[in-house]
């Protein structure tokens, strides 16, 4: 058994800024990214997937924002974007597709405790993460829990997460604190860029394993004095940043594996599939469910 877990609020902004979607007739234009990912999941089902579990930022604040002002807000998305989580949200659930709709957390926290709660799970063989979202890295448990950017078809296992930041998944939420993330809205520390910090967490995993005296460092890094003096001197700043990147795998998502098999839409998809301006969304998903019934 594959769990498939996709970033729905990824999937929404990728549709809404596809240049296809300009030229896209066929759903009203407070629809289309809508009908861009409703159809993606389907295809992904018709592709084999069985389990899958979406998660999506109903709003775009958290906790988060309450701990660092600079955190991501709601602030200039455009509206006709911000108008289509909703719709998603029950388009999905009436394809049948069980929808992690988050609030005082995040999507990503909601894929973290999926993630986790599935590779518990015996009968399951591999659990894939899709997105391409940095954060989510962290969540990367050699080939068992893997992340998939599906625009670019790379799938990313343990050993790809370390290739790519230089740290293994468990030093992630350090190396962000570090580097910071602009996407989420916080700075990291001054003078500390992806090649410093993946060449000392490579070596000391965590924030509280860096020596505070850089002659202390078993490892050669260029500026090393005046990165052991901004760590010491914005130590309090480093460990709120990796508060803010360290997802939460107790997000209350309220499933289990057999919760994420896809058995069918209900009966309100056909209404959905005319909003949407496809109506042959349903005569596929009534396909599929046909072929896969006992």
């Amino acid at each position: 058994m594959i769990v498939h877990l996709v970033d729905g609020t990824y999937e929404l902004f990728r549709y809404f800024l596809s240049p296809a979607a300009a030229f896209d007739r066929g759903a009203p234009p407070e629809l289309r990214a809508v009908r861009g990912v409703v159809g993606s999941i389907l295809w992904m089902l018709e592709g084999g997937a069985t389990h899958v579990g979406v998660a999506t930022d109903h709003v775009i604040e958290s906790f988060r924002n309450g701990l660092w002002p600079g955190y991501k807000t709601g602030e200039g998305i455009d509206p006709v974007l911000r108008a289509q989580f909703e719709p998603l949200e029950e388009a999905l659930r009436s394809l049948g597709v069980t929808v992690w709709a988050m609030v005082e957390l995040e999507a990503d926290d909601a894929l973290a405790a999926a993630a986790q709660m599935s590779a518990a799970d015996s009968r399951v063989d591999q659990v894939i993460i899709c997105t391409p979202d940095k954060d989510l890295a962290q969540c990367v448990r050699g080939e068992r829990v893997v992340q998939l950017d599906r625009r670019r078809n790379e799938t990313r296992d343990e050993s790809g997460v370390e290739k790519k930041f230089g740290v293994r998944p468990a030093s992630i939420p350090d190396w962000l604190a570090l580097v910071g993330d602009a996407a989420d809205g916080y700075p990291g520390l001054p003078g500390w860029g992806a090649t410093s910090a993946s060449a000392v967490l490579a070596r000391y995993r965590h924030l509280e394993g860096i020596p505070e005296r850089p002659g202390d460092w078993e490892i050669s890094v260029r500026g090393a004095a005046r990165l052991a003096a901004t760590l010491a001197e914005q130590r309090e700043h480093a460990l709120l940043f990796r508060t803010l990147a360290t997802l939460r795998a107790d997000a209350p998502i309220d499933a289990d594996v057999d919760a994420l098999r896809w058995t069918g839409p209900r009966p309100d998809f056909p209404s959905w599939a005319g909003r949407l301006g496809t109506p042959a969304l349903h005569e596929r998903a009534a396909a599929l469910a046909a072929d896969r019934a006992p």
